[in-house]
């Protein structure tokens, strides 16, 4: 017999006592999308990113400088904080151990670098925030230099409004004469280093005063180079594998490492390695912009002009052919054209 069997009835009785209230979890509060305005945040830079975490130096250059370790706020699960990004955090600002601040805001960027995984997606894969320099690493051998990839480093460079500079490693292996002619119609400052002889003090010059993002195939000597620049970097070493030729990746995130030098500090962005550099995501028009004498003469150019050798009534094309440029100007346009031309062969591209 159960608790509501009764001789006079068959069906159950209830009243209020034999109902169980659940009690509300969440609360009665409602919630509400205004967001407290953060007046007391400080800003930082952000160095390294790691599962989630992310380690942020505050009062960059004063004696409270120091680093902290902070979490993405919720209301920014839906924006990718970069290395290089200022941002804004509150909470224990102290950097103590086991001291945790959350991120709030992101300061709006100067320069963006990205890159897309293949030529085909238009999907950016962002690189690093407010770097104002790109240093391609490059060998002369071992492995074999690859013009088309120190193309693409280039337009992405063009594309973000990021000076670029050429660093070619490794040239007690092979000269780097044949290699570097390709790139003679630039205003690209080249570095050439040996392997028991790095031009160490010119590069640090170069980088002073600057936030210097590192880039470069697996294997060319690119964190060998940023170990020696930044003595307590303690980037991973790798080899080339004598099989494929290809170097194996060493740098698995990237990091913001300060330069120290008697003339001044600089930032040095260490990136992986990568084989590829999907253009799917470049607007081709910063890639003239590049030129600044070529884009002038182009505004006389008929409208959807590609600057290619076949465009028709190509303003600069004549502007060469005629000799008004001289050589160094013919040099320029090659490698104009170029760039334009790696950017054109990307699939759906025009």
């Amino acid at each position: 017999m159960t608790w509501w069997d009764s001789a006079d009835d068959d069906e159950p009785e209830f009243d209020e006592s034999s109902v169980r209230v659940r009690p509300n979890r969440k609360g009665s509060k409602p919630r509400t999308k205004t967001r407290p305005d953060h007046e007391n945040a400080l800003t930082g830079r952000i160095l390294s990113v790691d599962r989630g975490r992310y380690t942020v130096m505050l009062d960059e250059n004063l004696a409270t400088e120091r680093r902290v370790t902070a979490a993405r706020a919720s209301e920014l699960r839906k924006h990718a904080v970069v290395t290089g990004d200022r941002v804004d955090i509150v909470g224990d600002t102290s950097g103590a151990p086991g001291s945790l601040s959350r991120i709030v805001r992101i300061v709006p960027r100067v320069t963006l670098l990205r890159r897309s995984a293949d030529d085909t997606d238009a999907v950016e894969r962002v690189i690093v925030a407010n770097a104002d320099q790109m240093l391609i690493v490059v060998a002369a051998a071992n492995p074999e230099p690859r013009i088309r990839l120190v193309d693409r480093y280039l337009v992405a460079a063009y594309d973000a409004g990021v000076s670029p500079i050429l660093c070619i490693t490794k040239t007690d292996l092979a000269d780097p004469a044949v290699f570097l002619r390709n790139f003679a119609g630039l205003d690209l400052p080249v570095f050439e280093s040996r392997d028991d002889s790095m031009p160490l003090a010119e590069i640090s010059a170069a980088l002073v005063g600057h936030d210097t993002v590192f880039v470069g195939h697996s294997g060319v000597g690119k964190s060998t180079l940023v170990n020696a620049l930044v003595p307590d970097a303690h980037r991973a070493v790798g080899v080339v594998n004598t099989v494929t030729g290809r170097g194996r990746h060493t740098s698995s995130s990237t990091v913001s490492l300060r330069l120290e030098t008697d003339a001044g500090r600089g930032w040095v962005i260490d990136t992986p390695g990568v084989r590829s550099f999907g253009l799917g995501h470049i607007n081709t028009d910063n890639i003239l912009k590049a030129f600044t004498d070529l884009a002038l003469i182009a505004l006389k150019c008929p409208r959807g002009c590609t600057h290619l050798p076949n465009s028709p009534d190509c303003a600069i094309n004549e502007a060469v052919a005629a000799g008004t440029l001289g050589e160094t100007g013919k040099a320029r346009l090659d490698s104009l054209q170029r760039l334009l031309a790696t950017f054109a062969a990307v699939p759906g591209r025009t």
